[in-house]
């Protein structure tokens, strides 16, 4: 599970060949969820605070992660991504 960005105890990472559609996961402290990359959706739960922080996250960042889930899928290094400031 390849880390590509780390922020405020949320850890976001994407496994190689991972099943589609293109979907990253997110955790903090206990919490994990998975959220697809083109529209936001999410499954699991996470609270208000860290959830919010991971779609601003993921509206800032949408196209590096369509990079890096396409790097995953040919198992190449993934690139970090800037976490949210």
């Amino acid at each position: 599970m390849p880390t590509i960005s780390r922020f405020y105890g949320i850890v976001i990472f994407m496994n190689y060949n991972d099943h589609q559609p293109p979907h990253f996961h997110a955790r903090y402290q206990d919490q994990e969820i998975i959220v697809e990359i083109e529209s936001g959706t999410v499954e699991g739960r996470m609270s208000k605070r860290a959830l919010r922080m991971v779609l601003e996250w993921l509206d800032l960042h949408q196209s590096a992660l369509m990079e890096d889930w396409e790097r995953a899928r040919q198992r190449q290094p993934l690139n970090p991504i800037q976490p949210l400031q």
